[in-house]
């Protein structure tokens, strides 16, 4: 099981300069909006997803003036086996240096997995309210950490539909391009498809397991898999709609296209659904997601809540966290703005946890 015993943090959004040590169980992160806490539980998801959970881009989470900012963790991987070192630093200019023990990965990509990790965030609210792409980006991050194979598949599809994208821009594109590209996508697309499909069938149950847990079973919630790939070949399809992707000059089909819909009681979640029924779901799916790589590799993830009582009464956070404070749990971040709440709800499930107060991108204990 993978703990961070210690994390050292450097211009990293508002955090210039902290060194914190951390408790192998439970550690909660008081402090007002804007303190920090979601900052330092977003340098813990770079240290095992190679970037930030809450920027599609590097450049947004440098410090204010700052040309470049690095991150180290302590990790203990398994007992009795001395701790690894596992660093990053990024330039503005682009530069990226991931490094375990100082050694650098050939391929950032390889470092995918070595750490799993599990968000609940209120940005999470995103895969309910926006378009598909947020739910993809969910579903392959999940599929990433637990099937290095899926993470290259995946990244030679999107290096391959750019090139096809940029190709159908040009007035003149080759044919024979279009068509290699064309078989190269459709045969990557089925196994990238068949992986996502099986991951909905055994995520499904276990979502709703958790479900009925957290909200004591007042709704049946499901999710269904949609992709271009249920119509027939992805080949016959680009080939069929090659002069309707030349005219709009990008790829009308493919698994860019599919979506994973969030249903109760067989509508839209998103329109049927309250507040507070939606962050129930989304903290089910982050469950569900926690035990389906805790069965796939046999380690526990740390697990991060951020701002886990918003939209949930106190009734809900109850049972969710009397769930956390099992066995079956490993390490877990918890961040709340009211330390009076935090304490009596944590102090009642466990006495191994640890305090901090963040306040102006800094933390100390508060214990």
């Amino acid at each position: 099981m993978p703990t961070l015993q210690k994390i050292v943090v450097q211009d990293f959004r508002n955090i210039a300069l902290q060194e914190v040590s951390f408790s192998p169980n439970v550690n909660c992160i008081c402090g007002g909006n804007g303190e920090g806490k979601t900052n330092l539980l977003d340098a813990v998801w770079y240290l095992s997803m190679t970037k930030s959970a809450l920027s599609p881009s590097d450049r947004f989470v440098f410090r204010h003036g700052t040309d470049a900012f690095a991150l180290s963790g302590t990790y203990e991987l398994q007992p009795d086996v001395p701790p690894v070192r596992i660093s990053v630093r990024v330039e503005r200019s682009g530069e990226k240096k991931f490094r375990r023990d100082d050694k650098p990965y050939e391929r950032i990509s390889a470092h995918i997995g070595l750490i799993p990790v599990v968000m609940v965030s209120p940005a999470d609210a995103a895969m309910v309210v926006d378009s598909g792409e947020e739910r993809r980006r969910f579903v392959n991050a999940v599929l990433s950490q637990m099937d290095p194979a899926y993470l290259a598949a995946a990244q030679q599809y999107g290096r391959l539909l750019s090139q096809r994208n940029r190709l159908l821009k040009e007035s003149d594109a080759d044919e024979g391009l279009l068509d290699v590209l064309d078989e190269r996508l459709s045969a990557l697309a089925l196994p990238l498809s068949a992986a996502r499909e099986k991951f909905v069938s055994d995520l499904l149950p276990l979502v709703q397991k958790h479900y009925e847990a957290i909200s004591g079973g007042a709704e049946q919630v499901s999710i269904r898999y949609r992709s271009d790939l249920q119509r027939g070949s992805l080949l016959d399809q680009l080939r069929a709609g090659r002069e309707r992707d030349r005219l709009l000059r990008f790829t009308g089909a493919g698994l860019q296209r599919d979506d994973f819909l969030f249903e109760m009681e067989d509508h839209s979640i998103r329109r049927c659904g309250s507040q507070g029924q939606q962050k129930s779901f989304l903290v089910a799916l982050k469950f569900a997601q926690y035990e389906l790589m805790r069965r796939s590799s046999g380690v526990a993830p740390i697990l991060l809540l951020d701002d886990l009582f918003d939209k949930l009464d106190l009734k809900r956070v109850e049972n969710l966290l009397s769930m956390v404070s099992g066995t079956d749990f490993g390490q877990i971040f918890l961040t709340d703005t009211d330390p009076a709440r935090l304490r009596g709800t944590v102090d009642a499930l466990t006495r191994d946890r640890a305090y901090f107060k963040a306040e102006g991108g800094a933390f100390r204990s508060d214990d």
